[in-house]
């Protein structure tokens, strides 16, 4: 074929005819069958006039090598790799260079380094030419040729750091310095410890290149920011020397507002990436007054005259208003720079700077001063929830409840938004508030006009989050929250209004229960209505439909289950007439909650209901290839040669190039249905038990694969969903009796749940030492304890992995994983941001699994190695979290090494008995629960405490006022009597105890009474005459309480027959005390009448 043969359709195929270009695409195919199509193509690249023909050429020749390189003979190879680099050489056109230097990246693929000696000699000259046009071309290939194979060069990684030393100070060249950034980001994530005096170098000029881009080309000055961002990534030290003026680059673009938004937000994202993985550098920079001193401007800033914020602008039209809500502003941007430094800076350290501040900004006249200072208290409730429930709650609450009455609209929208948020993350404290907050929540919802529909649903917002966590504190305000959410349901309204509506009844059932039931019926035929009807309008008021249903299913329980059949086809038949992943996930929510109430007899919907989620794991759906936009000929995919690539595939097939592809993005929709169907599949494999074993293996190798998703939330969801079905398999080895060890004693480990565990539990530890997010680590570890707890000694095989576990939740307490921030030396600054508190919590949680799973004599010696960490948690200056977590992990820790604690009981008992005395009442509370544990476990080194810990319990009974620690003190002192060596109860005792009963709040230490019941029965039934008065009173109000388990009242039922037997004058006298019809049915249930 002759060159200019193939010229002519290629310029067929620029022109802006569609006829043309389709028929011009057929002659290509066809001419690219003709052997001599890529000498064509290669001597079009090398010497077409036209610019354009040139970069089609060498796009085309690139697609065809990219899988057909192998065929060709040595000689052409050879001549090709000295053609595509002197064509390189002599071009002048930069989209022809890049091209050509994306063709060179694929034939380096190919040959490696060694093979192309060429290669390496080009970049060398033209890289250190005296040239600037050689040299952009230099670095241009560089950077294509780095990032198309990384690893290649880290042995030359020296040279190339110190080359681009030199070319990031060509302020004048803004190719070179564009290209020299593309280099080193690609390069950042493979440098070694020995690069890192080099890298550190390199960042003031990486400021200067940034400050020389910006005013140039935005669009390229984003791109380029991404070398800072994987330079503050990495796990060396490369920043940190330059912090300050990488900080204070940051914040000069961040408030230039003559910056279009694009590139401030883009810097804004580098301060939040900066605060997480820098936290502790920054403060001890003293970076935080100029930081927040930037971002309140910025969040503060009014909209241009005449206009509204995206967020407070009311339309009809939804799905328009959706797409502007995720507009990106830097006003939005600096308010998640607050929500990183709340989430990753110790609140003791972030609030006295950033109160002040806030403060003024609410007391403003400007209405975007108050709007800022109210989302900056949204998101501060989520980093610092325990610091506010603490010390600021009542006055911050009274700043958002005023906010709600603003005269600005834009104000009430974030006051609702803070509301939102509060009751999110302030739990439970912020409920013992609903007298304040719901009638004005009830107020603001019957103010907004009909028809606007946005501003209900911020109101819709905050309500649905602060009352479905009132419980039963929501009866008073049942009646009028269901004629709200009922009213739009019956009549005329938008479908989302109706959706709002339909979202909030979930909200209400979860907080009502089986207070809900007198609007079930009712309920339940509006949800039929919508999930029936097929109408396109009301597909997101069907989905709502799913999600509620679901919720109320667990809601009411036992009322659903004859539903629950109906609900099941339904949502079936729904998947399989809709293709919609936002359905898929509400529809799999639904069987989860079903599964609980069906349980195995859902096992005929199971393959139905599994495929579908394995489809949901499995599908690409929504991910979308982003490719570079300097490639723009994706007219067609070369399907030519089919037969000869046939004869090829079997030992010659080459992959093909992708080069063209420079990342994915995938839609968010898609990320919820994965994460929902894992959390689905676990809850679903639980509750159907056997049933759902035909299909574990299948489903756990899906949910195994993404532990390895780039999002965090699917990953936390997959480790979730493991660790379940874990439990699900031991659950099943339980049921089968037949399946027991040679003692009869403990389950076999069935082969199934030996390989889940051997490959779930290394997956877990992997996950807590290498995973960068806290929050993954948090599921990790909650999952941990989970499988703990439920498969016990067989989650320790092989021989060894105690060992392990201990080792990975030491090196959490000790901040030493990858998700927590080591790079200061921080030992004189015990404070913490509370989610790395929450992350030591978790921990602490698992320390007592593993003690119960091992056995005490098996744990001790490694309780002796925990010990210290958990002691220094328990000091003077530390918080009230750190005390309460170190204090509750000791005591959980003593239950579980049971006798074994009695080594302990000279260290454990000093910090216990002084803990018992803390004002925080959740510190004294572990504290108590400690001291009677200890007690009970402790043997005789405890017993010689006896009267200590008489003398310190009794008098705070006495003025408890809490109920929690009233409850842990009967506890407490139940243990005590039952641990006295002499087994006979102290009257004194025992009467102050009965006295206080019943219990209020910490209902499980009923279990605890009623082994008191049971140990006095046994041991001194005669002993208890005295106090029959109080054991009848007791039984008397317990008789009907579904709430104290059925074993404590047979145990005191017991006990008192044995009394009405052998001292019948003395209850008969007792009985006299108690109401008659009290009286009356206790002489039944004792055999008195």
């Amino acid at each position: 074929m002759e060159p200019s043969g193939l010229e002519a359709i290629l310029r067929e195929l620029l022109l802006p005819d569609t006829m043309r270009i389709r028929r011009a695409t057929e002659q290509l195919q066809m001419a690219l069958r003709d052997p001599a199509a890529l000498p064509a193509l290669c001597d079009l690249l090398a010497s077409a006039a036209d610019p354009q023909i040139r970069q089609f050429a060498a796009v085309l020749t690139r697609r065809r090598l990219s899988t057909r390189w192998r065929r060709l003979a040595v000689e052409q190879r050879e001549s090709l790799k000295s053609l595509v680099l002197a064509a390189l050489q002599r071009e002048t056109e930069h989209c022809v260079s890049l091209s050509l230097a994306q063709l060179s990246a694929t034939i380096f693929r190919k040959e490696a380094l060694e093979a192309w000696p060429q290669l390496m000699q080009l970049l060398q000259s033209s890289t250190h030419s005296p040239h600037i046009r050689e040299r952009e071309m230099g670095l241009l290939l560089l950077s294509v040729v780095v990032a198309s194979q990384p690893e290649a060069f880290q042995s030359h990684h020296r040279e190339l750091l110190q080359l681009l030393n030199e070319t990031l100070g060509e302020m004048g060249s803004p190719g070179l310095l564009f290209y020299s950034l593309r280099t080193l980001t690609t390069m950042a994530p493979y440098l070694g410890t020995s690069d890192t005096p080099l890298a550190q170098m390199l960042i003031p000029k990486l400021i200067m290149a940034m400050k020389t881009l910006i005013p140039l080309d935005e669009v390229k000055a984003c791109e380029a920011l991404e070398a800072l961002d994987e330079l503050l990534e990495s796990e060396l030290p490369i920043v940190n020397p330059h912090l300050p003026e990488v900080l204070t680059f940051c914040l000069e673009v961040a408030r230039n507002v003559a910056l279009g938004d694009a590139i401030r937000v883009r810097i804004l994202g580098c301060l939040s990436f900066l605060v997480k993985v820098k936290s502790k550098a920054l403060l001890k920079n003293h970076l935080l007054s100029p930081l927040l001193h930037t971002l309140f401007p910025i969040m503060a800033a009014e909209p241009p005259s005449g206009q509204l914020d995206p967020e407070d602008q009311d339309s009809e039209e939804e799905d328009l208003l959706d797409i502007e809500l995720v507009e990106e502003t830097p006003k939005h941007f600096a308010v998640q720079v607050v929500d990183m430094l709340a989430l990753h800076l110790p609140p003791t350290k972030l609030c006295p700077q950033l109160m002040p501040m806030l403060e003024e900004a609410l007391r403003s006249e400007s209405p975007y001063q108050r709007k800022a200072g109210l989302l900056v208290l949204a998101v501060l409730s989520d980093g610092a929830g325990d610091h506010i429930r603490q010390r600021l709650l009542p006055a911050l609450l009274q700043v958002v409840c005023k906010g709600l009455e603003d005269p600005s609209e834009a104000v009430r929208n974030a006051a609702l938004f803070a509301l939102g948020q509060f009751s999110e993350n302030l739990q439970p404290h912020i409920s013992s508030y609903s007298g304040d907050v719901m009638p004005l929540l009830l107020a603001y919802l019957k103010s907004v006009p009909p028809g606007r529909t946005h501003h209900l649903a911020k109101a819709c917002y905050a309500l649905e989050n602060f009352v479905e966590n009132l419980g039963p504190k929501v009866q008073p305000y049942l009646a009028e929250l269901m004629e709200c959410m009922l009213q739009p349901l019956s009549n005329p309204s938008s479908p989302r209004a109706k959706e709002l509506a339909v979202s909030a009844l979930g909200a209400i059932a979860t907080a009502a229960q089986s207070s809900i039931l007198p609007y079930f019926p009712t309920i339940m035929e509006h949800l039929r209505e919508f999930l029936l009807t097929g109408h396109e309008d009301f597909q997101s008021v069907r989905i709502q439909s799913l999600e509620t249903l679901g919720v109320l299913a667990r809601a009411v329980g036992e009322p659903m289950r004859p539903l629950a059949e109906e609900c099941c086809q339904l949502g079936l038949s729904l998947c399989d007439q809709v293709d919609d992943p936002d359905l898929r996930r509400c529809t799999y929510s639904l069987f989860a909650a079903l599964s609980g109430l069906m349980g195995e007899s859902l096992a005929s919907h199971l393959p139905q209901i599994t495929t579908l989620m394995l489809f949901s794991l499995r599908s690409t759906e929504g991910i979308v290839p982003q490719y570079d936009r300097s490639s723009s000929f994706l007219l067609f995919d070369d399907e030519s040669d089919t037969e000869e690539e046939e004869e090829l595939m079997d030992e010659d097939t080459e992959e093909e190039d992708d080069s063209e592809i420079s990342g994915y993005s995938v839609e968010n929709a898609f990320f919820d249905e994965k994460e929902d169907t894992c959390a689905a599949l676990g809850e679903i494999s639980v509750n159907t038990s056997v049933a759902f074993l035909p299909y574990m293996e299948s489903v756990f190798e899906e949910v195994f694969k993404l532990l390895e998703c780039p999002h965090l939330n699917v990953r936390k969801a997959a480790h979730g969903a493991l660790g379940q079905f874990c439990c699900a398999l031991h659950k099943a080895c339980q049921s089968c009796p037949s399946e027991t060890n040679n003692a009869g004693l403990l389950p076999m480990m069935s082969p199934a749940l030996q390989a889940a565990l051997a490959r779930v539990v290394p997956s877990y530890m992997q996950a807590v030492s290498r995973e960068r997010e806290r929050l993954v680590v948090v599921a990790v570890l909650e999952a941990l304890t989970g499988v703990l707890h439920s498969c016990g000694t067989l989650t320790l095989q092989p021989p060894g992995r105690l060992a392990e576990l201990c080792s990975m939740l030491k090196a959490v307490l000790q901040k030493k994983t990858a998700c927590q921030d080591t790079d200061e030396d921080d030992e004189e600054d015990d404070d913490q941001a509370e989610y790395d508190a929450m992350l030591l919590e978790h921990a602490g949680e698992a320390i007592p699994a593993l003690a119960a799973a091992a056995g005490g004599d098996a744990f001790a010696p490694f309780f002796a190695g925990f010990l210290p960490l958990l002691l220094s948690k328990t000091k003077q200056g530390c918080t009230v979290a750190e005390k309460s977590f170190a204090v509750g992990t000791l005591a959980e820790s003593i239950q579980g090494l049971g006798a074994a604690s009695a080594q302990f009981v000279s260290r454990l008992l000093p910090v216990l008995l002084s803990a018992a005395r803390e004002a925080d009442p959740e510190v004294r509370s572990n504290a108590i629960f400690g001291l009677g544990v200890l007690a009970e476990h402790g043997g005789r080194p405890a017993q010689d405490h006896f009267l200590k810990l008489v003398g310190l319990l009794l008098p705070l009974l006495a003025r408890e006022r809490h109920d929690r620690v009233h409850d842990n003190i009967c506890g407490a002192l139940a243990r005590l009597l039952m641990a006295n060596p002499t087994r006979k109860p102290e009257p004194q005792v025992l009467a102050a105890l009965l006295h206080a009963l019943p219990l209020r709040e910490d209902l499980e230490e009923w279990i605890t009474i009623g082994h008191l019941f049971n140990f006095l029965y046994q041991s001194c039934p005669d002993q208890v005459v005295d106090v029959a008065p109080e054991l009848l009173r007791i039984c008397s109000l317990i008789l009907a309480d579904d709430k104290v388990p059925p074993d404590t009242k047979a145990a005191l039922l017991l006990l008192l027959t044995f009394l009405a037997k052998q001292h019948s004058d003395s209850i008969q006298t007792a009985l006299g005390s108690l109401p008659a019809d009290k009286s009356q049915e206790l002489q039944v249930m004792l055999g008195l009448t």
